[in-house]
């Protein structure tokens, strides 16, 4: 790839990032990204195919979750937990959670959410884990990292936010724990 289109390439992603965070997928359209990123809607299309596919390369390029958990498995509940606890604590304005959240009534981009969530988390998680009921784990773990953001925005915020960061990380590992370590056998 040239200089010049990896440049319009990083342009062009970052226009979408944006304008998918900040209005959500449904109300975003090529012409709209192409403006922003000083680009010619043709570009877009020719660099990325699809809305839709612009859309996935908006998600995939956006995590970093997928990095925390190829790490070391037993520190797997505390990695995930600091990043949830901050997340928590400072109200994140991460443009890609707020992509994530602004997509999801999109009848059209649930299935790319659906595909990217099972690949970038519950199947990553499954990779990581042993023992039995696995995929139940790795799905309870999902619904965590998930649920946390949308639910702090339902909720007052500032009781998060007055928390000790410590005791909030602590009682956010335990659950992470609970979630993906293999549980006691039965008596």
């Amino acid at each position: 790839m040239t200089r010049d289109r990896a440049a319009t390439s990083e342009r062009i992603l970052a226009a979408a990032r944006e304008l998918f965070s900040e209005h959500g997928y449904d109300h975003v359209t090529i012409r709209m990204i192409a403006s922003a990123a000083e680009a010619n809607p043709a570009l877009v299309n020719r660099y990325f195919g699809s809305k839709a596919d612009l859309f996935t390369k908006v998600l995939i390029s956006g995590s970093t979750l997928e990095s925390e958990i190829e790490g070391d498995p037993e520190e797997l509940p505390a990695r995930l937990a600091a990043r949830v606890a901050r997340r928590l604590s400072t109200g994140s304005r991460d443009p890609l959670v707020r992509v994530i959240d602004r997509a999801g009534a999109s009848p059209e981009i649930r299935a790319v959410l659906r595909a990217r969530v099972e690949s970038a988390m519950v199947d990553a998680f499954q990779a990581r884990l042993s023992g039995p009921d696995v995929r139940e784990r790795a799905l309870l773990a999902t619904m965590v990292i998930l649920g946390a953001g949308p639910l702090r925005r339902l909720t007052d915020p500032r009781t998060i936010e007055a928390a000790d960061p410590d005791v909030l990380t602590a009682r956010l590992e335990r659950i992470f724990a609970a979630c993906l370590n293999d549980p006691p056998a039965r008596p």
